[in-house]
């Protein structure tokens, strides 16, 4: 549905978007990571036709970004970061501007407006200015207009952006809802949010695609799949030789507690369960074991790992003080899916 082929966007001589190439099938959902400066909303923009690419091509549904521009806007709904509202307008009011002016039959109006309004848990304040409404309600008008028009590609930038928990539910329930009915690519910092919502996730950094997969691959790919954390009591420095060659052992690290325990954490290789050889290393070198549990990677995990630039870095992340010695992860597959493009206005 959508096809994005070696994108770039320079401004000046500063590239903001570097070759970036993704794909989203019908009914998927995307998310697209990064850090700040990464180049998301460059890509959201130029995907909605607000902003032309340098070189590459986008094709939405089949249509180009670019040459077919007005095809592209009637048929994605897009929410920029910053909602385009009218503050002097009530909420309903807005909704059936929008919805006329996105070429909604006058006849379909009022049930495609209130269908946004109930969707997006308008109701009591449809007959409210806008610029009285806070800055959460006014993310909810915007995703509003967003789908209007029920278009085939919502294209959805920091969508939860000033929500409380409760509304940051509601929304995440509402781009569900959608799924299947429509394609979506959703920019977003909230890590937890991508891993619950989306089928597949776009990782961005320093304006290229470091990154393409589902959440669960690349969370096994890339973090090294499940670990294990222990507190044992001893001279655990001196058994990290001993665990590093356990057969099913990625990684090992040990830290010191402020009791004076030792904390070991071992990254486990992809499909071994190295547990039981672990604690029986443990218990035969003569080190006290207090407590012994599992870990799981997360997208998180693999977000600082495709984005810092130091391993370093990372290493203080995670809070160890001896840096993990890990070999480098197989490289990802090439996107699975080659897709079409949808739209939106």
């Amino acid at each position: 549905m959508i096809e994005v082929e070696h994108l770039s966007k320079v401004y000046g001589t500063t590239p903001a978007i570097q070759d970036i190439a993704f794909s989203v099938a019908a009914g998927e959902i995307l998310g697209f990571l990064g850090p700040n400066g990464a180049g998301k909303t460059t890509t959201m923009r130029i995907l909605a036709g607000y902003l032309p690419a340098t070189t590459g091509t986008a094709r939405i549904d089949g249509y180009d970004v670019h040459e077919q521009s007005l095809a592209v806007r009637q048929r994605i709904g897009y929410l920029p970061e910053v909602p385009p509202l009218y503050p002097g307008m009530s909420v309903e009011g807005f909704l059936f501007f929008v919805a006329r002016i996105k070429g909604v039959p006058a006849g379909d109006r009022r049930k495609r407006v209130n269908s946004a309004i109930a969707r997006c848990n308008l109701t009591e304040k449809r007959q409210v200015p806008i610029h009285k409404l806070s800055k959460g309600f006014r993310q909810r008008v915007g995703i509003a207009q967003a789908i209007i028009h029920n278009p085939p590609v919502i294209v959805l930038d920091e969508p939860t952006a000033g929500l409380d928990p409760r509304q940051v539910i509601e929304v995440r329930n509402l781009i569900k809802s959608l799924a299947g009915h429509c394609t979506i690519v959703l920019s977003t910092h909230i890590l937890p949010e991508v891993s619950m919502t989306c089928d597949r996730v776009t990782i961005v950094n320093r304006g290229r695609v470091v990154a393409t997969d589902t959440p669960d691959n690349l969370m096994q790919q890339l973090a090294g799949g499940a670990g294990y954390e222990l507190e044992v009591e001893g001279n655990a420095p001196l058994v990290e030789p001993l665990l590093s060659v356990t057969p099913g052992v990625r990684a090992v690290a040990t830290t010191t507690l402020p009791s004076g325990r030792w904390l070991i954490r071992v990254i486990a290789a992809p499909g071994t369960e190295p547990g039981r050889q672990i604690a029986a290393v443990i218990v035969n070198t003569g080190l006290g074991l207090h407590e012994m549990r599992r870990t799981r990677p997360t997208l998180e995990d693999v977000f600082i790992e495709l984005t810092t630039e130091e391993a370093a870095i990372a290493a203080i992340a995670t809070g160890s003080e001896r840096p993990m010695a890990v070999p480098p992860s197989p490289p990802l597959q090439s996107d699975p899916y080659p897709q079409t493009p949808t739209s939106q206005s």
